[in-house]
C-alpha cells in the first residue's frame, strides 16, 4: 500500500471500494478552492487537466440521476450526451440534488461509493489515458488510478460528448 509522501487521508467511501476491489491507487491530497475545479487541482498538483477527470452528477428529463466522467478541461455536451443515452434531455443536478444522490459534497464527488447506485458515463479517450486522477470522495483529494478501473466497478460506458473549454 503506498502512501503520499506528505499526507495519510482517511478513508472515504471511494477508497473502501477501491481498496475491497483491490484496485491500486495514489492518493493526491490539495489545497481545495471553491469553484475551483479540475482546473485548479491540475495546476496545484502539477497534472495535465485532461487527466484529471470530473465527476458530474447530472439527470434526464424524469430527473433520474446519472454520473458523467469527464476531462478536467472539457465540458459536456448535454445534447450529444442525451441522444447518446437515448435521454430526451440531460442537464446538470443542481448541488443539493447531485449531494443527495451521490452522498459526497459538491467538490468532493467520487463516482466510487455513492449513495445512490447511477448509471456512469465515460467520455471514451479517458479510456485511452494509462492513467487518471479522480476524486476520491473528499473536497481537495485526487486519487491516481488506471481509468479501466471506472469500467470494471462501476460498469461506465464510453460516449462522447467532450467539449472544448
Amino acid at each position: 500500500m503506498s502512501k503520499n509522501k506528505n499526507s495519510h487521508v482517511s478513508e472515504t467511501p471511494a477508497t473502501q471500494l477501491l481498496r475491497a476491489n483491490k484496485v491500486a491507487f495514489t492518493e493526491h491530497p490539495y489545497e481545495y478552492l471553491e469553484h475551483g475545479g479540475a482546473q485548479h487541482s491540475a495546476a496545484v498538483l502539477g497534472f495535465d487537466p485532461f487527466t484529471v477527470v470530473k465527476t458530474l452528477v447530472m439527470q434526464d428529463q424524469d430527473a433520474k440521476p446519472l454520473i458523467v466522467l469527464m476531462h478536467g478541461n472539457r465540458t459536456v455536451s448535454t445534447k450529444n450526451l442525451a441522444r447518446q443515452i437515448g435521454a430526451k434531455s440531460v442537464e446538470p443536478c443542481k448541488p443539493e440534488v447531485a449531494q443527495r444522490h451521490s452522498g459526497y459534497m459538491v467538490g468532493g464527488t467520487s463516482p466510487f461509493g455513492t449513495r445512490r447506485q447511477m448509471p456512469v458515463y465515460i467520455e471514451s479517450t479517458i479510456l485511452e489515458l494509462p492513467r487518471i486522477a479522480i476524486n476520491g470522495g473528499r473536497r481537495g483529494y485526487l486519487v491516481g488510478i488506471d481509468p479501466q478501473a471506472c469500467v470494471a466497478l462501476l460498469g461506465a460506458k464510453p460516449v462522447q460528448c467532450a467539449l472544448a473549454e
